[in-house]
């Protein structure tokens, strides 16, 4: 393990970041009851009472803080009845993986034995520390497992704010969502964001692709341990992205295997990660959702892409339009203005080609439509065909003249070739 680096605010006290780091390889991603067990009393202290709790019952007396913790925390609102016996089946299912831990030596002392050289671990007061991730209260990871530059999972800050946008989507990905995927991510580096996904084939790999060819910054968040990729035949774009200056992170300890439960778990982070989500192309029940649905409980922006009416693939994306859970988006800039500052990273209003027909009124119109391109016609002709009078037939031809659509020659009026 290597030493923090110089670059990180040293005012984490290096027993709480062991410790912390110890309950990333004891509980669960996503566990309340760790969480809170962790906000209330302190990593070290936590673990501490924990170590208590071997071989006998779970001792609430002289640590009513601990039930409370639960009670509060880790129960939601309105349940607060069996914080107790919650307590006591967490540290039922944390007493075997505690007990290997222990014979590993894992402890609050220093750092964790067998620990990949090349990762870091990052935790709150590091100046690296996404502060997204407070949102998630206690869901929040204990620490982060960081291989690269850690600033990346902070993405670029303007004041105090990230910018970074998580784009996500199928695995069984079309080429048109992979397409759509290379240049959002294209254009959301070339604006300055950090691209966030989650490493995955099909959107996930488009969006890191794009984000690299951009010649931006991209995090890769992963369910396992960061010394692994998964799957391995993304292993060399993981590496590519930590290489140009990303990260790939976890929030279990390297050698970890990603299982269902973390994959699902992984979508909070990238949610809280992320200053907005962009669902690329999603199946009806595509993971890509549970992404978009923790990003609007935490009160982050959603965007989908919509697809082909036809295509299975973008169900899921008119889904969340349909239920108004999303913002349509179908460019860079529309992204970067659900992501960015407000009122500041306004996307472009859409340049119209300029019609024919542009900045004349109806009447002319109707008369240029009486024109043809090969025949002139005598005003007469042009008038009876357009359904005017003769007189108002020649005053548009004038007009029509004037600005190019029309001209007169010997035998009559014609359409002017504009093309």
């Amino acid at each position: 393990m290597t030493a923090p680096s110089t670059g990180a605010r040293r005012t984490v006290d290096e027993r709480e970041r062991w410790a912390r780091a110890a309950w990333s390889a004891l509980a669960e991603p996503g566990d309340v009851v760790a969480g809170a067990l962790v906000g209330q009393l302190g990593a070290a202290d936590a673990w501490q009472w924990l170590l208590e709790q071997q071989g006998g019952s779970v001792a609430l007396g002289g640590r009513a803080v601990v039930q409370e913790a639960v009670a509060q925390e880790a129960v939601p609102a309105g349940v607060r009845r069996g914080a107790a016996a919650r307590l006591a089946r967490a540290v039922e299912r944390w007493r075997p993986r505690l007990e290997r831990l222990t014979v590993e030596g894992w402890s609050v002392d220093a750092p964790p034995p067998g620990a990949a050289a090349r990762s870091r671990v990052l935790v709150p007061g590091d100046d690296d520390w996404p502060a997204g991730l407070d949102d998630l209260g206690a869901a929040a990871p204990p620490c982060l497992w960081v291989r690269g530059d850690a600033a990346a999972a902070r993405g670029a800050v303007v004041g105090a704010r990230a910018r970074t946008v998580a784009l996500v989507g199928a695995r069984a990905a079309t080429a048109y969502g992979e397409r759509v995927a290379i240049d959002l991510a294209a254009g959301l580096v070339d604006a300055g964001f950090v691209v966030v996904s989650g490493g995955a084939y099909g959107i996930d790999a488009a969006a890191h692709r794009g984000a690299l060819a951009g010649g931006g910054r991209t995090l890769v968040v992963v369910a396992g341990g960061v010394d692994r990729a998964y799957p391995a035949g993304n292993a060399r774009l993981v590496e590519e992205a930590v290489a140009s200056g990303g990260a790939v992170i976890g929030e279990v300890p390297p050698g970890s295997l990603p299982t269902r439960s973390r994959f699902l778990q992984r979508n909070r982070l990238i949610a809280a990660l992320g200053a907005a989500t962009v669902v690329v192309e999603a199946a009806w029940r595509s993971g890509a959702l549970s992404t978009a649905n923790h990003a609007a409980r935490l009160g982050r922006p959603v965007g989908a892409v919509p697809g082909p009416v036809t295509s299975m693939a973008s169900t899921g994306c008119h889904r969340l339009l349909r239920d108004g859970t999303a913002t349509c988006v179908t460019e860079a800039a529309e992204v970067v203005e659900l992501a960015g500052d407000l009122g500041a990273d306004l996307a472009p209003e859409p340049t119209a080609t300029a019609g024919v027909h542009d900045g004349i009124d109806e009447l002319a119109r109707r008369v240029h439509d009486a024109l043809g391109m090969r025949a002139a016609r005598s005003v007469a002709m042009v008038a009876r065909a357009a359904g005017v009078t003769s007189g108002e037939a020649l005053e548009a031809l004038g007009t029509l003249e004037l600005v190019g659509l029309a001209r007169h020659d010997g035998s009559g009026w014609r359409a002017a070739d504009v093309t």
